[in-house]
């Protein structure tokens, strides 16, 4: 009996870690190279393989030592330890970006990946005067804004409590980030950048006189490949959006954590 109950249990961890394999291999890359990293460095400050401390953004580390990892690895820093806050941040940039990525920018890599590099540039800059370590909950409150406003039309539901429009969504999220002890000002930033991104590459263009101030450089689109696809059947979903928006409701609400209430932008 003893030999069958181990044998069930190895037969229920083999799947178990297969189901979690295909799970990983069903991220989109970028998604998935940004969780994985995030992931492996709270892992190695958990175990104190390395210090926090050392990966912080410090720009006079990083001129006068040369320490030029902690431009990127700021970005990968969440916590230092795996506590409920940094499940919580994980699952909101694993949903979202990948949300973001498999449908608004669905097979355009490189314009995604440009998109999160902008955004990181921009936290950069403001790091001389805002005096932020650590940029990678702006990101994600980045990758929250720039999702919630190309998903206008969805409806949110906060905890069973009440319900809102996904543009709201961001600043939901930094009321509840500021009632748990964090910084205003890290989702505020993450909000003002997410804004400048959304504004240049999809409301600008669309204005009278206006034109596409925004273009992935062709060293990503080299590396990702081109987008010659996506491009030809863009104008296809695009009007099939519009269209779904124009006849769209408030529909039925669903819990912050569950997401939309839209299926066709589920996963």
């Amino acid at each position: 009996i003893q030999g069958r109950l181990n044998k069930v249990k190895v037969v229920r961890c083999s799947t178990d870690m297969a189901q979690l394999e295909e799970w990983y291999k069903a991220m989109p890359p970028v998604t998935r190279t940004y969780v994985t990293l995030s992931v492996l460095t709270t892992t190695a400050c958990a175990l104190d393989l390395v210090l926090h401390l050392k990966l912080h953004l410090d720009w006079k580390s990083v001129i006068q030592r040369y320490q030029v990892w902690r431009i990127f690895t700021n970005f990968f820093f969440f916590s230092p330890s795996f506590g409920i806050d940094f499940v919580f941040r994980m699952f909101f940039l694993y949903r979202y970006s990948k949300l973001l990525e498999v449908n608004s920018f669905r097979g355009r890599t490189a314009d995604y990946t440009f998109m999160l590099l902008f955004g990181a540039t921009l936290l950069l800059m403001s790091s001389s005067f805002l005096r932020i370590q650590f940029f990678s909950l702006s990101l994600t409150v980045m990758i929250l804004y720039v999702w919630s406003r190309k998903n206008s039309h969805q409806v949110m539901n906060f905890l069973g409590l009440f319900n809102f429009r996904a543009p709201y969504l961001p600043w939901v999220f930094l009321f509840f980030n500021v009632v748990v002890g964090g910084n205003w000002k890290i989702d505020m930033v993450g909000i003002a950048v997410g804004h400048i991104y959304y504004y240049l590459a999809d409301v600008f263009p669309q204005m009278p006189g206006g034109t596409r101030l925004l273009r992935t450089p062709r060293l990503l689109l080299q590396i990702f490949g081109n987008n010659d696809d996506y491009l030809a059947a863009e104008g296809v979903a695009n009007e099939a959006e519009r269209l779904e928006r124009r006849g769209g409701g408030w529909g039925q609400g669903r819990e912050l954590a569950r997401g939309p209430v839209n299926h066709a932008h589920q996963e």
